[in-house]
């Protein structure tokens, strides 16, 4: 490692050697890739998201690759910080792999963050150099944050947060960036906590919803079909069975309202940003670390491999970035990791799990791979090309087939017609590849199979502890 920084530092500060950009990464949690208004979306008002996508380049088919365990946002960022995936990555302390900030800041950057953190404390100290309003855990009550600061690589001031999380990061990322000027790089990396649940946004932001309701997802249904593997974790519990239209559509309106409140804040970072100076050298990322179903066949999380849930936004503008243009090309979220390094100038390890997006977006290539595998637990796994996508669920021995193309809400499943047999073997093949890429031991059909039906019609739930008292008062009782 100490080799590496002194190559890295060498190429950053060359005399020669031009100011490499800036770097703002902006991150929401549990964002479905359909809640934006530039990408189509009518009913939800991104304003300042809008404007990113209108300057910059839109990846619209981009995914997470999955978890090992419910808490998908942990391992995304843990890929999305290492450039690998995540059956690799001790994905909790990122031990054994550079991760990003320590490559900027070892380069040169002067690195900072704010907000959610899901791995340790550690990796955050490894990772940045200095913090402010950093949340270390995995879900909070957005206006009740327990906060730590980071200076000098010590962590400091713990608190609770006084304000919603998304104020609370934003000033937290616009008091960084005042502080800056042009004669350091800076990596600024933002992980919000919205629209992750609480769905509780300022009462004005859910309110705006409640007058005019969004349309609820084509593809709401009242129960899953079948047992997925993960139909009671604590995601799921958040409405009762069967999920009804009028709890769909409140909490729908909620969430949206996250969004949108979460909107504004990027839009003061944006400003302040600006107001800098150095907003034409900083390449700024806008991306979620997933999914969400949020009604979506019978489902409320993000522990499925349905678009919904592991597609999300993801969107680059800055620097050598072209205007308003859009790829269907498939991408992973921690594709962003070489992303960033190649825009810096810096070198990529051989051994990533992660392609740069840059010959997309300078237009050198329309695609990086022939096809996407994603997987969660070891309950489904899932592959996927520009057209066709096979998920299997080895523990029921059970097998969907969709036809993105003519049927992207996923809801016709073609596994048992015969004229598709030939695209089920070369897309299980292709499953079969990934899985040795990635190192995943899970077979096509478990040792033990039990039954898929499973009805939850009136099945008990209990609220977390982040749950505020009147969401536990609406959806609990």
């Amino acid at each position: 490692m100490q080799l590496l920084t002194l190559l890295l530092s060498a190429t950053l500060q060359a005399g020669n050697a031009p100011q490499p950009p800036n770097i703002l990464l902006l991150l929401a949690d549990d964002q479905r890739p359909d809640t934006v208004s530039a990408w189509g979306n009518d009913s939800i008002s991104t304003p300042n998201i809008d404007a990113l996508a209108q300057a910059g380049y839109s990846l619209q088919e981009a995914h997470c690759m999955g978890s090992p365990h419910g808490a998908v946002c942990q391992p995304s960022r843990a890929m999305l910080h290492t450039g690998r995936a995540y059956h690799q990555l001790n994905i909790r302390d990122l031990s054994g792999r550079p991760v990003l900030g320590e490559i900027l800041g070892s380069a040169g950057y002067r690195t900072f963050g704010t907000g959610k953190w899901h791995n340790s404390k550690e990796g955050f100290q490894r990772s940045f150099q200095e913090g402010s309003s950093i949340f270390i855990g995995g879900m909070c009550d957005h206006n009740s944050v327990s906060l730590t600061d980071l200076a000098d690589g010590a962590y400091g001031n713990q608190r609770t947060g006084e304000g919603h999380s998304s104020d609370l990061f934003a000033n937290a990322a616009i008091e960084f960036l005042s502080s800056t000027d042009d004669s350091q790089p800076f990596f600024c990396s933002v992980a919000f906590t919205a629209p992750h649940d609480p769905r509780t946004p300022p009462d004005s932001f859910s309110q705006h919803y409640y007058d005019e309701r969004p349309p609820l997802p084509a593809n709401f249904l009242p129960q899953h079909p079948f047992d997925c593997g993960w139909m009671q974790v604590r995601d799921e519990n958040l409405a009762g069975w069967p999920r009804t239209r009028e709890v769909i559509s409140d909490q729908l309106c909620e969430y949206y309202g996250l969004i949108t409140h979460m909107d504004e804040a990027i839009g003061r970072i944006l400003t302040a940003l600006e107001e800098t100076g150095q907003g034409q050298n900083t390449l700024v990322i806008f991306a979620a670390d997933h999914g969400l179903a949020m009604g979506s066949h019978g489902l409320l999380g993000k522990q499925n491999l349905y678009q919904h849930s592991m597609g999300m936004p993801l969107i680059l503008r800055g620097p050598k970035v072209p205007a308003g243009k859009a790829s269907d090309a498939l991408v992973y979220l921690h594709d962003v990791f070489p992303t960033i390094l190649e825009a810096s100038g810096l070198p990529l390890a051989d051994d990533l799990q992660a392609e740069s997006l840059w010959p997309l977006i300078r237009g050198d290539q329309k695609s990086l791979r022939e096809t996407l595998f994603t997987s969660m637990g070891r309950h489904q796994r899932a592959v996927r090309d520009g057209r066709w996508k096979l998920i299997r669920y080895p523990d029921i021995d059970h097998s969907q087939l969709f036809d993105l193309q003519n049927d992207p809400d996923e809801l016709v499943n073609l596994a048992s017609q015969p004229e598709h047999a030939g695209t089920i073997s070369r897309l299980r093949r292709s499953l079969g590849q990934w899985q040795g890429y990635v190192g995943d031991d899970v077979p096509w059909t478990a040792k033990k199979v039990h039954d898929k039906a499973i009805d939850l019609t009136g099945a008990s739930r209990k609220p977390d502890r982040w749950q505020p008292k009147w969401v536990r008062e609406k959806y609990f009782q």
